[in-house]
């Protein structure tokens, strides 16, 4: 049992408890600790006084105030849509190129729009619209289907090898797996389309150019056309550009010929709304800027 006594160095008293020669003094709590714990004790009664705080079964207290977060959040969140709804409004009702003729409501769609190819879009197409190996590049001008925006509204709504009725189809048939054209055919053409966007080419592949324009013009002018520029109609891209959606190097373009490609975007109808398939397309429509 601990014995107070008087410390000779402070003249204060001591607990009386001791650990290890070591004894504490009896020391009073700062009257400033003192005033901010009165301090907070008033704060607190007032705040339940004034503010809702405490729960009541199905209910609670609400406070003199009358101040409730949740109706705050609930008037600024329909405020909220009732400016968004003035032109939204308009984006359902007006035509593309009247929205486009509209700089201050394009500022709208364009962030609305962005902030929608980010949440669904950019997984596959990359934040910029810039792709990746089997998903196109949206800002580079070259387009399967056509880059308008009424053409890119209807992408995005049935999707392309969707598995839908109205969906887009786009495929590249095996022509090496299926037997249509023997290993010597598929090198040959694979060189004449690598030569058709300027590419380097080895020896052997510049030997090879003649052969497979031959091949092209019996095989691939169907899709592609004499040109090579592609068919819109069939979703078939465009050979001479130097973008690529599955890689223009001779491994690639051999494996594209030989193995045949079908590449799969989903259908977005039911997911977005008219409205958001509306502005997300003139969004998509404006990457590439200049180069449109």
């Amino acid at each position: 049992m601990g014995i107070e006594k008087l410390d000779p160095v402070s003249g204060q008293m001591t607990t009386g408890h001791e650990w290890n020669g070591i004894e504490e003094l009896e020391t009073p709590v700062p009257r400033v600790i003192l005033f901010f714990l009165a301090v907070t004790i008033l704060f607190g009664v007032g705040y339940w006084i004034l503010m809702p705080a405490w729960p009541l079964g199905s209910t609670y207290t609400k406070g003199l105030l009358g101040n409730d977060q949740r109706e705050i959040v609930m008037r600024d969140v329909h405020e909220a849509a009732a400016r968004r709804a003035a032109w939204t409004d308009r984006v359902a009702t007006e035509s593309f190129a009247a929205i486009m003729a509209d700089p201050a409501l394009m500022n709208d769609v364009r962030e609305t729009g962005r902030r929608l190819f980010v949440d669904n879009c950019a997984a596959c197409h990359g934040v910029k619209g810039t792709g990746g190996p089997g998903f196109p590049n949206l800002a580079s001008g070259s387009w399967l289907f056509g880059g308008d925006p009424e053409t890119i509204a209807e992408t995005i709504k049935v999707g392309i090898n969707a598995g839908t009725d109205d969906t887009r189809v786009s495929q590249m048939s095996a022509f090496g797996r299926d037997g249509v054209l023997t290993r010597e055919q598929v090198l040959d053409v694979a060189a004449y389309v690598r030569s058709l966007s300027g590419q380097h080419l080895t020896a052997a592949e510049q030997g090879r150019v003649a052969a497979g324009k031959d091949v092209f013009a019996e095989t691939c002018v169907a899709c592609h056309g004499e040109d090579g520029k592609g068919n819109h109609a069939v979703g078939a891209p465009d050979l001479t550009d130097r973008y690529w959606l599955y890689g223009g190097d001779a491994q690639s373009v051999y494996a594209s010929i030989h193995n045949g490609r079908q590449g799969h975007m989903p259908h977005w109808q039911g997911r977005l709304s008219p409205v958001e398939i509306k502005m997300l397309a003139l969004y998509v429509s404006g990457l590439g800027g200049e180069r449109r």
